[in-house]
């Protein structure tokens, strides 16, 4: 997958931060089913769920069973969100090997969402790292409120450098950088991940954005262009961080795709993901904030990427078979 000269993946989130703000629940034989169809619709990587606690966030309540119920094959492809030593082991049990340890670059965010602070997070860091070595797994060091924190304001880019530079933090396998609260602009993203990427130790550089002001598909290309090997976004622009006030939905997953055109993409594939994102969009009472869902539903016939009007209803047109 290839933009400017620049290799890629797209990661689909939709299953844990899109899930997070929503008030339905889905059951573990319904996500098995989305992660499936993402997976043969040839999306690269999914992160399918999160270990945080049930009672704070009820919608990710039978992860477990989800990471239980896929093939090795298919954990391959999937990520999990912790935030502990404790979260890696318990989703190891269950079959994951791939972890995304999340910590904020705010104090006052790590509180809120993981109830630490940042220093506490990354003192745990070497043995959450021990514990994904033991079943030769990968694990991502995550910043959140890498630009912005909504109780902070600004975070200074000296403080992300010194997380991905912390000695602590060694063993991990990327860095992701996330604008939280989708305040930054794409000069922003592409400084951030091209320092990071020269004054930090080697490893894949990961972006995380959302599109509460209107940027995520521009912020997204910035920081493919600077760098970033793999990028995040969710069906139809679901989710935000519910411990985040001010954010809103994640860049959609389908107007990344429209925008990049990878490789694997290709016009029923694309038909097939919009179906899926409008079908599961209306299961959970949220509404659809891609743009190029929309323009997919348009009456501009001639162009390859619009959905005929004769194509079958919304969730019932094939993602398409195969892998990347």
């Amino acid at each position: 997958m290839n933009t400017n000269g620049h290799d890629f993946q797209l990661r689909d989130v939709t299953l844990r931060d899109g899930l997070q703000l929503t008030g339905g629940m889905l059951s573990t034989e319904r996500k098995a089913a989305i992660v499936r169809s993402l997976l043969d619709a040839g999306v690269p990587a999914v992160e399918i769920g999160s270990m945080a606690r049930a009672d704070l966030v009820p919608s990710m309540a039978n992860t477990v069973e989800l990471i239980a119920s896929l093939t090795p094959k298919e954990l391959e492809k999937c990520w999990i969100w912790v935030a502990t030593p404790g979260h890696v082991a318990k989703a190891a049990a269950a079959g994951a090997r791939n972890f995304q340890y999340c910590l904020s670059a705010s104090d006052s965010h790590n509180k809120a969402n993981i109830g630490r602070t940042t220093d506490e997070s990354l003192a745990a860091l070497p043995q959450a790292v021990e514990y994904a070595q033991a079943v030769n797994g990968h694990i991502q060091l995550c910043i959140a409120t890498s630009f912005t924190c909504p109780f902070e304001g600004t975070v200074p880019e000296e403080r992300v450098l010194s997380i991905a530079n912390d000695p602590r933090a060694a063993g991990t396998t990327d860095v992701v950088l996330c604008d939280t609260l989708g305040q930054a602009i794409p000069a922003q993203v592409s400084g951030l991940i091209r320092l990071v990427r020269e004054e930090s130790p080697a490893r894949r550089i990961v972006y995380h954005g959302h599109d509460t002001w209107g940027l995520g598909v521009a912020n997204t290309l910035a920081a493919i262009q600077a760098g970033a090997a793999m990028v995040d976004g969710a069906l139809g622009g679901l989710g935000g961080c519910p411990f985040a006030p001010g954010a809103s939905g994640n860049t959609s997953t389908e107007d990344i795709l429209f925008a990049t055109r990878p490789g694997w993409l290709t016009v029923e594939r694309f038909a097939g993901l919009v179906g899926m994102s409008e079908k599961l969009l209306a299961e959970l009472g949220e509404p659809n904030r891609s743009k190029a869902a929309q323009g997919a539903r348009s009456k501009a016939a001639a162009f390859e990427w619009v959905i005929p009007s004769d194509s079958p209803p919304a969730g019932n047109m094939p993602c398409g078979t195969g892998g990347n």
